[in-house]
Formats: C-alpha cells, sequence, structure tokens
C-alpha cells in the first residue's frame, strides 16, 4: 500500500470583475444555494458532484466538463472563475521507541531466542523504514535501555534520538539497527525503562513541535513489562501515567508487543501493554506471536503497516483565500475521489459528526482548519490513492454554527 500523501487541490473561487463574496440576489434562502459541482445543499453539503468543474472555466463562468455548467454564478450575474492552490495533510511524525534489552536474544533463557525475536523483527522494521510506501511520513528511532547503565532510568537519556526526525524511507535506520545489534550473547543491554523512553522522547516531541508543527505519535515496540529501575518507575502503571499526559498534550502512542515463543517455561509478558495502548488513545496493543520467523515478520509488519495508515492525518489546514478575499466559512465544499477513480463526492458538513461521510471545522467560531469525522477519515486513511480537494465558493453551500 502506498502511504496517502495526497495533494489537496484547492479550488478558490474568486470573482471576475466583482466581488463574488458579496450579498447574492438570486431570492434562495440562507444556507442553501447552488454549489460548483451543481448540487443544492442546506445546512451541509451531500451528494456527488464534478470536481473539474470549472477548472477549466472561462470568462463566461462555464465549466470544462461539458462546458455547460455554471460555477458559483451569483445573482447579479456575476461569474467565478476557478484558482487553484495547493495544501497537504497535517505532517505526521512518528517516534519510535525501541526496545533492545536483552530478552529480545541474548539466549540467556530458551525463550530469549535470537532467531525467533530479533531477527525477524528487525527485518520487518527495517523494510518499514526503508520501504517507498512510507514515503511522506517523518519518523526517528530511539534504543532503549540506554547503553550507560548508570543513566538508563532517566528521562533524558531518551530525549536526543539516536536517529533524529527524517523523512522516510531512509537507510539511516537500517543503519543504526546494525550499529545496536548485539556481536554476542554478552553484548545485550539489561533493563527495562520503559516509562522513562516515553517520558524522554515525549519530550523531545514537545520541543520539536515548537519548529515543525504537525501530528506526532509514539510508536512503542518492546517484549515485556518495565524492569530494574527504583521508585516505582518499573510498573505498567508508571508509563500508564505518562502516556495519558502526552494525550492529554495531543500526542498518542501505539504499542507493539513482541511475546515470548511458545516454549517450555515461558512467562507471559505483553499482555498488560495493552493498557499502555488504551491510556495513548490508538486501542488495543498490537501483539506478536514468535515461535514461526517468517509468520512474526509477517506479522510484525502488518501491525507497522496498519499503524502507517491509521498515523495519516485528517486535518487540512485552510489556506488564505486568493486575490486578498475574506475567508467565508460558510462558502466551503470538501470533496473525495476514490483511488479507482470515481466521479468526487462532495461530503457533508457536520460540525457533531454524526452523520457518515462528513468533516467539520476544528472551531466553528473561529475555524482554521478542516478535520475529517472519524468514519471519513478511516476511509480515506484505507485509500492510497485517494483525492480530497476543497472549494471556496462565492455563495453559502453550508450552515456553520455561530
Amino acid at each position: 500500500m502506498r502511504l496517502l500523501t495526497m495533494t489537496i487541490a484547492l479550488s478558490m473561487v474568486a470573482s471576475v470583475g466583482a466581488a463574488c463574496g458579496g450579498a447574492s440576489d438570486s431570492g434562495e434562502s440562507s444556507g442553501s444555494s447552488q454549489s460548483s459541482g451543481g448540487s443544492q445543499s442546506s445546512g451541509g453539503s451531500t451528494g456527488s458532484g464534478d470536481i473539474g468543474a470549472g477548472t477549466g472555466a472561462g470568462p463566461g463562468g462555464t465549466s470544462g466538463a461539458g462546458g455547460n455548467s455554471t460555477v458559483g454564478s451569483t445573482g447579479a450575474g456575476q461569474a467565478c472563475a476557478t484558482q487553484q492552490s495547493e495544501a497537504g495533510l497535517q505532517q505526521v511524525y512518528l517516534a519510535f521507541a525501541f526496545d533492545v534489552s536483552g530478552s529480545m536474544g541474548a539466549g540467556d533463557e530458551p525463550w530469549h531466542d535470537k532467531t525467533l525475536k530479533w531477527d525477524p523483527v528487525v527485518a520487518a522494521t527495517k523494510q518499514f523504514f526503508s520501504d517507498p510506501e512510507s514515503a511522506g511520513l517523518m519518523a526517528s528511532l530511539t534504543f532503549f535501555p540506554g547503553s550507560d547503565r548508570r543513566r538508563m532510568c532517566r528521562a533524558g537519556t531518551y530525549s536526543n534520538p539516536d536517529v533524529e526526525m527524517t523523512p522516510l524511507p531512509s537507510p539511516a535506520f537500517g543503519e543504526a539497527i546494525d550499529d545496536v545489534t548485539p556481536r554476542d550473547d554478552r553484548d545485550w543491554r539489561m533493563g527495562t525503562p520503559t516509562a522513562f523512553v516515553v517520558e524522554g522522547t515525549v519530550g523531545f516531541i514537545e520541543e520539536a513541535r515548537q519548529q515543525n508543527p504537525g501530528k506526532y505519535a509514539v510508536v512503542l515496540v518492546t517484549d515485556g513489562y518495565p524492569q530494574l529501575c527504583d521508585d516505582g518507575a518499573d510498573t505498567i502503571e508508571a508509563v500508564v501515567r505518562r502516556v495519558q499526559a502526552a494525550r492529554e498534550n495531543n500526542i498518542a502512542t501505539y504499542v507493539v508487543g513482541v511475546a515470548n515463543p511458545p516454549v517450555e517455561g515461558a512467562p507471559e509478558s505483553v499482555e498488560n501493554l495493552q493498557e499502555i495502548a488504551e491510556a495513548g488513545g490508538t486501542g488495543d496493543a498490537f501483539l506478536i506471536d514468535t515461535g514461526d520467523p517468517a509468520q512474526t515478520a509477517a506479522t510484525f509488519k502488518a501491525a507497522i503497516d496498519q499503524i502507517r495508515g491509521t498515523a495519516i492525518s485528517c486535518t487540512i489546514g485552510i489556506p488564505a483565500a486568493p486575490d486578498g478575499r475574506t475567508f467565508d466559512k460558510q462558502k466551503v465544499n470538501v470533496t473525495y475521489t476514490s483511488g479507482t477513480g470515481n466521479n468526487p463526492t462532495t461530503l457533508m458538513y457536520d460540525q457533531e459528526c454524526a452523520a457518515e461521510g462528513a468533516w467539520r471545522y476544528d472551531d466553528p467560531g473561529n475555524p482554521t482548519a478542516i478535520e475529517l469525522c472519524a468514519s471519513t477519515c478511516a476511509t480515506v486513511q484505507a485509500d492510497a490513492a485517494a483525492a480530497l480537494a476543497v472549494e471556496f465558493t462565492c455563495d453559502d453551500v453550508i450552515q456553520v454554527p455561530r
């Protein structure tokens, strides 16, 4: 699946010879007008329309699609020409925290088998970072525990990633993983300071997004519960508290748990990781069975691919209106075209997101962004070749709460 790096074609409709934003004399009721797609809308946009309507419009206001569709004309006989601008969905940043503790492959226990845990997980991880389908994402990588045992249980140890935020795909991640891979069984790091790597990674994110706003998330990859840190920090509860605080600051946490292989005596070590994922606002943790290296690699890849899809932002920043026009929040249509090339569908505006296939403003009183509602977002995230268009019309096509 190619990562959705859709370009948002913004059809900004400006007036020709007069300001289109003026009041219409057409006699239509407030909130109900002719959209550029030819559909009527009252309180929300529905139905399907031709997203290309007006793209080839000349001074007469006819569209390039058939040449017989009036584009946002006003009651005074004024016509609108279409202008194009581009904007993207909100940039996504994934901060990976990757467990390199001995339980991933030190061989000191039968269930710490490198060939069953470390090797297949690393193979799938490298593939994700180098996969052309990851294009459009930014990612960082932090290994834990740190190499200095004395500083292992300090958040500051993890505030600077081993691989800084980097556009994907990139070979830098595979090279870093190769560098950290132990040369022999005695070279593994001990301990699982999960609470501190989460805290340090969140601190890094908070600093990074001051310079580069976007959608940030932590991706925690670990094979066990926290351990070997004092003062109550080696508990799931300590991790949950930090993840909840991050979530309240709009930083989600995904969890990938690598289970012990099904050998005699192997303890259960990942079920409680569900609590971390729930606190992080991402639903269930991805728990990976081991025992069959090929299946482990495939399952791990599927989990990361799902994270890649669901992490795609469904927020579109509202650009400045062209030619000095003032943005009018009631003169907006949003359309969706699937990757199969079907005709675009006009999405419904619904500030409460109660309807299927809807969108809303981030703040109806003073909107700065368009947000796809949950069902619409899920559809877009699952459609790698989807395209969205935002059309700024001359007449009111939706009604926005005051």
